[in-house]
């Protein structure tokens, strides 16, 4: 039998929220981007250390695969002179932050803390034939994946070319998703292609090839950067923000590791995870004002957008074709840019989306603001559309 799933048993919410350029920032390693991060986060929001209960960080290196730093948390707690009650370092790749909130709101909520801050920062690796075999050995089956040389790149132009056969998604669909995120760079001041200029279905399908269908303009910027989230009580919340961003609902599910064992759709744990975000929030597709959705690649907004029920199954390349997800479209996506036009910081790249829709919620988007953003939708995930987490924010609890 299962249950109906109830929201918390008292409040949470995303008090503050705090995040870095996406650009370059070779002077620093690892930690020292997780240092800036949180030294910006305190600054901009006049925190101090003991309001801090408990943290939650990703492994620092990872992206840059070099030196991985697996006790994140305590080197943090220990330069912040924090004593925590709730702490750990935590990696499930894009899902990461997602599902640290997922885990710092059933803390506060149990009453075990007040406070968790969730924080990531980091490097892109160089994208090499060392590095792209490194990452391939990571997420791929070693018997019906690797020896067949893939790549990341390779598998989630699979997922493409998956949808396109089977629901006649265009190549100029995808590419009018580059194009629409880059709408929304434009107005984000943080982005990597902030003054880059607007682009063209042209322009993406006449860049590099990288692997059918993908082009350069389908696929992520890999940069640098990183952000931070502050998961607390109403009452804490209150009083570091009049308006914070309330979890409504959230849910996760895990369906596979290597993209050759998923389910027939690829990102069908989406669907799922999705569907108890919205029991948790007694709230339906309908109901949502904006979506920040995961996008290493264009394909991933498309599919999220129909299995979070924003269109119908086999209907993201017309979403996006008549402008739907654009600035003044019906359901704005990925506000900020996206992973393919605000950039892709490597280890932080998870959070960039969470902090956009809390920003949302909370009014405090600037000009890439949308107007009566009251709910927003968050989708991030991991490994090879494999870990995934939804959340729900909304203006009242």
């Amino acid at each position: 039998m299962t249950r109906s799933r109830r929201r918390f048993s008292r409040p949470v919410a995303i008090a503050a929220v705090s995040d870095i350029p996406s650009s370059r920032y070779p002077e620093q390693d690892a930690l020292g981007m997780y240092r800036i991060v949180l030294q910006k986060f305190l600054k901009e929001w006049s925190i101090k250390p003991s309001d801090i209960q408990g943290i939650l960080a990703a492994p620092a290196g990872q992206g840059s695969l070099r030196g991985i730093e697996l006790y994140t948390h305590e080197k943090l707690a220990e330069e912040l002179g924090a004593t925590l009650y709730y702490a750990d370092t935590m990696n499930a790749g894009g899902g990461t932050f997602g599902l640290m909130v997922q885990r710092a709101a059933l803390a506060v909520a149990t009453e075990q803390v007040d406070s968790v801050l969730c924080i990531g920062a980091g490097k892109f690796a160089k994208v090499t034939q060392g590095t792209g075999e490194i990452m391939s050995k990571m997420t791929c089956h070693p018997e019906f994946e690797w020896i067949y040389g893939p790549s990341v790149v390779g598998i989630n132009a699979m997922a493409a070319t998956h949808h396109m056969a089977t629901y006649g998604t265009t190549e100029s669909q995808l590419a009018r998703i580059a194009v629409s995120q880059r709408m929304w760079a434009l107005k984000n001041p943080n982005a990597i292609t902030y003054k880059k200029g607007p682009l063209t279905e042209e322009a993406v399908l006449q860049s590099p090839l990288m692997s059918t269908p993908f082009h350069q303009f389908h696929c992520s910027i890999p940069c640098e950067g990183g952000a931070a989230l502050l998961v607390t009580s109403e009452e804490m919340a209150k009083r570091l923000n009049p308006q914070p961003a309330y979890l409504l609902g959230m849910g996760e599910c895990l369906t596979h590791a290597s993209i050759s064992q998923c389910p027939s759709r690829p990102s069908h744990g989406a669907k799922l995870s999705s569907q108890r975000a919205y029991e948790m929030a007694g709230l339906t597709p309908n109901d949502i004002d904006v979506a920040e959705v995961y996008d290493g690649f264009v394909i991933h907004p498309l599919l999220f957008v129909e299995d979070l029920g924003l269109c119908e199954e086999g209907k993201g390349g017309p979403f996006y074709e008549e402008g739907r997800a654009d600035p003044g479209g019906d359901m704005p996506v990925n506000t900020y840019g996206g992973l393919c036009s605000s950039g892709h910081t490597g280890d932080a790249s998870g959070i960039c989306m969470i902090v956009e829709g809390a920003r949302q919620v909370m009014n405090r988007a600037g000009d890439h603001q949308v107007e009566g953003a009251n709910t927003a939708i968050v989708h991030t995930f991991g490994g090879m559309l494999a870990d995934h987490s939804t959340l729900i924010l909304g203006r009242h609890p």
